[in-house]
């Protein structure tokens, strides 16, 4: 009696299965699908049952870099990391054999053909629009698999060396152009600034008399200059008289 009751409490044992509370189980009975088991103890029947753990996480996958061509002909190598987790766990068991690489495979297939369609400044200047129109293709395309791509973002655009050199030397005279711009609006502003006060000193009597005399003050505070003085109209219009 004794031998009897071991053996079912060990076929019982092996039979019990532990689905974690974020997984979902897959059974199958005699490779038919059985069902989905949600998390808590279940029974697994041995030689008659099987199951698959699904994990209903959200899952961060790298997309691995890539050699693409953008449309003005520019060799790129992009990268991007993939944020996914599924939504049927049936399907993604029962319709695609292993539903990760698949999923990694289509969305560096569909960030070649993405990157391909637009002009290199329009891969560096909408990359958050892109990100967002690759979701949506690789979204669309795994729904069947049951699986929810929550988003995807381009984190690494690598360009050439010679285009490296291109756009710095661009940028450099980008600069070297706004430099002279506001240097010349600079002296604009100073002439202006330059013909009130020559205005306002030539209609006031004396005012360039006084204004000789303030810097002459301003220079004397440092011995080491030499004092050149000069006498202003209005004082030789005063001896005249």
């Amino acid at each position: 009696m004794i031998f009897p009751v071991i053996i079912g409490g060990a076929i019982l044992a092996s039979s019990l299965r532990v689905v974690n509370e974020y997984e979902r189980g897959i059974k199958f009975t005699l490779g038919k699908y059985a069902g989905i088991m949600k998390p808590g103890l279940r029974i697994v029947i041995p030689l008659v049952q099987s199951w698959q753990r699904v994990d209903m996480r959200i899952i961060a996958a790298d997309v691995p870099d890539q050699d693409c061509i953008t449309k003005d002909n520019v060799s790129v190598r992009v990268n991007a990391v993939l944020y996914y987790k599924v939504q049927d766990s049936s399907k993604c068991i029962l319709q695609v054999q292993d539903y990760g690489y698949a999923v990694r495979q289509l969305s560096q297939t569909t960030m070649r053909d993405v990157v391909g369609e637009v002009t290199l400044d329009e891969l560096l200047q909408k990359r958050e629009e892109l990100s967002q129109r690759i979701q949506r293709i690789v979204d669309a395309a795994s729904d069947p698999w049951g699986i929810k791509v929550e988003s995807v973002d381009l984190k690494h655009i690598e360009l050439p060396d010679n285009m490296k050199r291109t756009m710095a030397k661009e940028a450099e005279s980008e600069r070297e152009k706004r430099a002279v711009i506001i240097k010349a609006e600079g002296e604009v502003i100073a002439s202006e600034n330059l013909s009130k006060a020559a205005d306002i000193l030539s209609s006031s009597q004396g005012a360039l008399h006084l204004r000789t005399l303030q810097s002459l003050n301003d220079i004397s505070s440092d011995q080491s200059n030499t004092i050149v003085f000069t006498l202003p109209l209005e004082i030789m219009k005063g001896f005249q008289k």
